[in-house]
């Protein structure tokens, strides 16, 4: 999977794909991932989110403004949830 997906994300049907590669791509390359539990996976976002102004200083790119943290939270619990 490469990061241009990623980037060109604009629509809720741009998401749900990019999760649907998101999931195959850890199903074909699951050796290629850093982090293969689900607990590294989650512990890893909150690690990069505590870090996500170096992250965006080092890259020169705008830290995102207005995220609504709330709806993130929201998409992650429902995957604990939902059938």
């Amino acid at each position: 999977m490469n990061t241009d997906k990623l980037f060109s994300i604009k629509t809720k049907e741009d998401f749900i794909s990019f999760l649907n590669e998101l999931s195959n791509d850890k199903t074909a390359k699951d050796d290629k991932w850093e982090n293969k539990s689900l607990e590294d996976y989650l512990d890893s976002i909150a690690r990069w989110v505590e870090d996500m102004d170096g992250y965006y200083h080092n890259t020169n790119r705008t830290i995102p403004e207005n995220i609504n943290w709330q709806f993130i939270a929201e998409l992650l619990y429902v995957g604990k949830i939902y059938e």
